[in-house]
């Protein structure tokens, strides 16, 4: 079960439309697939995150640094591999990633996040057993919500009731509704909607993605306290993730953050100090299966419940591993998320509000290379 082989290779397309959110607009798809060899004849490829500005420089980091270190080592010592590219210093053109430079510590987290997925993938096949059992294999379904909601141009409440409607026939569970972007009494209006079309037994989620102050947060969730959300996400400004939230969470609506978190150090900080009910943490952003399980332990210490931001096609399996993990995020709208519908050869089967594991080794989902080269960045 030697590697023999590593590669990270970029993939980009751009969106026909224009998605915002609280506090950015996407128009682009990006991801990472990456793929290891073993002496064995098994490859793990998977797939995951969507960054955009420095997707190129965490793939060079892949192939150029992390490679080395890592070809000869046996797959199962994850542990081993996580710790040495953990606390290699690397050089991406800018002040050293594990000193002053902030912006870019995220580079090295999702470098690691990439190879480290990759590896989980390859081991669950070399012993022809799914990750998600690896993992702990609490339960063979997972609920599922839609990520929805965005603000675009010229959408409408109708149009917002179409899509609750469309979502519903997909038979997903719920929704996350993106708000932050319009005045608060409108976001309001839009959630009191969702909740009416949706039904008591929707699953509804706000995300307002960091764009609200404490006092804005407040009133959002004092006017949508009766509608029963299963959470509030970011509700506040970046800066005050821990004593802002924790005002929020007095209202008594959950809050959910983490998402930005790229170790279980910063996570720390959330659960230990009453900021959250419900950590988001990205696996693709933060380290990978190896970090998030560790975040999951720490939560689990605290009564803190996992969501994972994004990212199924990990994020099944790791909530699938846990007991209080809680439901998988999708975006059903091919043109939000390409990547979802053509990369992977199939998507995991939906069904009453759940989304269904299989024995399949490995992330159990095998990648089309002609998507991969016809995507595959050009500047890459």
């Amino acid at each position: 079960m030697k590697i023999k082989h590593l590669e990270a290779i970029p993939l980009a397309r751009q969106l026909e439309d224009v998605f915002q959110g609280g506090t950015y607009k996407i128009t682009s798809r990006n991801t990472i697939v990456t793929r290891v060899e073993l002496d064995n004849g098994v490859v793990g490829e998977t797939f995951g995150g969507d960054e955009d500005q420095y997707q190129i420089e965490v793939c060079r980091l892949v192939n150029t640094v992390y490679r080395p270190l890592l070809v000869g080592g046996d797959v199962r010592d994850l542990e081993a591999h996580w710790e040495r590219l953990w606390n290699q210093r690397v050089d991406v053109n800018h002040r050293g990633i594990h000193t002053l430079d902030l912006a870019k510590h995220c580079v090295c987290t999702q470098a690691i996040a990439a190879v480290d997925i990759a590896l989980w993938d390859a081991l669950g096949k070399s012993l022809h057993q799914p990750v998600w059992k690896l993992l702990g294999g609490y339960r063979g379904r997972v609920p599922v919500i839609a990520i929805g909601g965005y603000v675009m141009q010229g959408k409408t409440l109708a149009d917002l009731e179409s899509e609750i409607q469309f979502y519903k026939e997909q038979q997903i569970a719920g929704m996350k509704l993106k708000v932050g972007k319009l005045p608060v009494e409108e976001d309001i209006e839009r959630t009191r909607l969702a909740r009416k079309v949706g039904s008591p037994k929707f699953h509804l989620c706000v995300d307002a993605n960091q764009s609200w102050t404490v006092a804005q947060a407040v009133q959002f969730a004092r006017g949508v306290r009766d509608l029963d959300l299963a959470w509030l996400e970011e509700p506040v400004r970046w800066h005050d993730q821990i004593e802002g939230n924790a005002r929020v969470r007095a209202e008594g609506i959950p809050v959910n953050a983490g998402q930005g978190e790229i170790s279980r150090h910063g996570c720390r900080e959330l659960v230990a100090r009453g900021a959250v009910d419900i950590l988001n943490v990205d696996a693709t952003i933060a380290g990978g299966v190896t970090e998030w399980r560790r975040i999951a332990g720490l939560a689990s210490c605290f009564g803190v419940a996992m969501a994972h931001h994004e990212e199924p096609q990990v994020a099944l399996h790791l909530l699938a591993g846990i007991a209080h993990g809680l439901c998988v995020e999708i975006f059903p709208n091919p043109q939000r998320d390409p990547m979802w519908f053509d990369l992977p050869v199939r998507q995991p089967l939906i069904r009453d509000g759940l989304m269904h594991l299989t024995e399949e080794p490995g992330f159990g989902m095998p990648l089309r290379q002609d998507t991969i080269q016809r995507w595959r960045a050009k500047n890459f």
